[in-house]
């Protein structure tokens, strides 16, 4: 607001603003103030405010005299206002999650301790790749069961303080408080160290293929192990160093729930966030890389018999499982998420959205019946026996007809047709 002032004149000017009605957004506080050409900038020398905890802004200036003793002919008043964002704090985590994160825990762990105890039958590599897969797959089911809800809530309950001072921003921040930046740190590092062995269990397939005869190369393990283990770590580093404050912990994580941050104040998603740089933007190269990987295998496995005959669909079959296997194993179900992120109908990404949570809350589900309950059964074909159903004879019979009742022509047709059981 601007006014035109005379000189030595005595006045007071009271003004009001109330902020709009805005759903994702409440008045957290505010400064009454002046532009003082003096200093350049806002002042709140000669104002005071008047609160309310759920009424309007009110403010009360006099006019402040210069330098040479008189008050400013031109007079701009503000009020500088500071917001909370209305939080949408999530529930308690759906029942089909919870279903599916307990069932994958239990899963992945009998398949570690299945592919240890038959790692002689195997060899070293594969058992390597699959149990540390396990292990990080397991540690990050957990924390998200235990990690992923906000346990601090910070309800927007207006806490105006009756000090005229000008707030720091337009928006409110709140240092950081309880463990949720570290639950972010481990989540985001172990769902990439997954996807990281993830790939390197592709790689070993891969030089697999290439090196049919010599095997996998004897550097490759030590080279998985630091891989495996110490990217992650470097990308997670760089996230939280480059973004994370404890003043301002929200540049790092989410509020609503203990994930990277995704979205700026106008709630759209930000490629300067760390959840694009920190988290899509790796999985999506890892995720290109398993792709071409299954490509490359399915391509070489399934061109090598083309015959249709009874052996052949057999074959095909074995085929078309390993290929599903090796799938499941590299993680290719989080495609549906980039497809749900790109998705703007409504139906659809719903669909979209059940698909995902069904197929990656159950992930550890499927590894174990590909990699632990089908190995077992194959190596132990006598179980199978008991899950056969039983046979069930049926008596046959045999009878004459004999035409126009003559039992000596030799004219007769023979039928047979089974008796129930």
């Amino acid at each position: 607001m601007s006014a035109n002032i005379q000189e030595n004149l005595k006045f007071e000017v009271m003004f009001t603003v109330t902020p709009s009605a805005v759903s994702t957004l409440s008045l957290n506080d505010f400064a009454c103030v002046f532009w003082s050409y003096t200093k350049n900038d806002w002042s709140t020398e000669g104002c005071t405010k008047i609160t309310s905890p759920s009424g309007p802004a009110v403010c009360r200036c006099k006019p402040v005299k210069n330098g040479n003793g008189n008050a400013n002919e031109n007079a701009n008043f503000a009020i500088l206002m500071a917001f909370d964002v209305n939080y949408q704090y999530s529930e308690a985590l759906h029942w089909i999650s919870i279903t599916g994160c307990a069932l994958s825990v239990v899963g992945l762990s009998v398949t570690a301790l299945y592919q240890i105890i038959t790692r002689k039958s195997r060899g070293g590599s594969p058992t390597l790749l699959v149990v540390n897969v396990c292990i990080s797959m397991t540690v990050f089911y957990l924390l998200f069961l235990f990690g992923i809800n906000n346990p601090v809530e910070h309800v927007n309950v207006a806490k105006m303080s009756g000090e005229n001072i000008v707030p720091e921003s337009d928006h409110h921040k709140y240092s950081d408080q309880g463990p949720c930046t570290a639950f972010t740190a481990l989540l985001q590092y172990f769902l990439l160290l997954t996807f990281t062995w993830n790939t390197l269990y592709g790689i070993n397939v891969f030089l697999l293929f290439k090196n049919s005869v010599s095997g996998t190369p004897s550097w490759f393990p030590l080279v998985a192990m630091a891989v495996g283990w110490g990217l992650p770590a470097v990308i997670v580093g760089i996230s939280l160093g480059s973004t994370y404050r404890v003043e301002e912990p929200l540049g790092y994580r989410q509020e609503e729930f203990c994930w990277l941050a995704s979205v700026d104040h106008n709630q759209k998603f930000s490629i300067k966030k760390p959840m694009f740089w920190g988290f899509v933007l790796p999985l999506l190269l890892m995720l290109i890389s398993n792709t071409a990987i299954l490509l490359h295998f399915s391509y070489k496995i399934c061109r090598t018999n083309p015959n249709l005959n009874r052996s052949g669909k057999t074959s095909l079959k074995k085929k078309m499982m390993s290929s599903f296997s090796l799938a499941v194993m590299l993680g290719l179900s989080w495609v549906t998420g980039y497809i749900l992120l790109i998705t703007q109908e409504k139906n659809l990404k719903f669909i979209l959205s059940v698909v995902f949570c069904l197929l990656n809350t159950t992930q550890g589900v499927q590894i174990f019946i590909l990699f632990a309950l089908r190995p077992f059964l194959n190596s132990n074909p006598a179980i199978l026996n008991y899950l056969h159903a039983p046979e069930i004879g049926f008596h046959k019979k045999s009878f004459f007809l004999w035409k126009n009742k003559i039992p000596e022509s030799n004219d007769s047709y023979k039928s047979t047709d089974g008796d129930s059981p």
